[in-house]
């Protein structure tokens, strides 16, 4: 089991980053809330892991605190719940927000999520309420987020991680043309307003 990476971001192409630990290359898949405050390309970085093996793939998922790595690992748990849809539940709200809706059985405001329907959002929190309490870690507090600088591919990015997250390239499109409305800034501010748009 691989429970924690720590070293340098060589690659970031949401929902992907690289990251070399002692020479070795991590393709590690990570929710956007994690791409949002990424360092720089060649900064430190740690990341808190959970590894999946699968007869065709094996998949590293990465997170920022172990409170959101344990809440994906709930969310893996529910029924009808793989580590795909975990992953889109994650990057379309931020784990003491997803947290708290499920606590207040806030199943309104939990199919606006991305990748949540109303049967999802029951399932939510019938089955994760007796579940939050045991979760390790806590909540992190949210760091400033720092602007990056605008890729030219920006919007290419952004196209290419709500498909990874599993949106139609149809509505993705939109999705992210809507949102280079307000500027075209870096893909992960690109892809936050995209999210935010298709939570609607």
């Amino acid at each position: 089991m691989i429970g924690q990476l720590k070293g340098t971001l060589l690659d970031k192409r949401p929902p992907r980053l690289l990251l070399d630990v002692g020479g070795v290359g991590y393709e590690v898949e990570a929710p956007m809330t994690v791409f949002y405050d990424l360092p720089e390309t060649g900064g430190e970085l740690l990341l808190h892991t959970h590894f999946v093996v699968r007869e065709d793939a094996q998949l590293l998922f990465g997170f920022a605190s172990r409170y959101e790595r344990e809440l994906f690992r709930s969310l893996i748990k529910v029924n009808g719940v793989g580590p795909k849809m975990a992953l889109a539940i994650l990057s379309g709200i931020e784990a003491d927000r997803l947290a708290a809706c499920i606590r207040d059985q806030d199943t309104t405001s939990l199919v606006k999520v991305p990748g949540i329907g109303k049967k999802t959002a029951e399932r939510l929190v019938i089955e994760m309420s007796d579940r939050l309490d045991k979760l390790d870690g806590a909540p992190a507090a949210l760091p400033g987020r720092v602007a990056l600088d605008a890729a030219p591919d920006a919007r290419a990015d952004a196209l290419a991680a709500l498909e990874a997250l599993g949106y139609r390239n149809k509505e993705a499109a939109a999705a992210v043309a809507r949102a280079a409305e307000q500027g075209d800034d870096s893909s992960e501010e690109l892809i936050r307003r995209a999210l935010r748009t298709l939570a609607r």
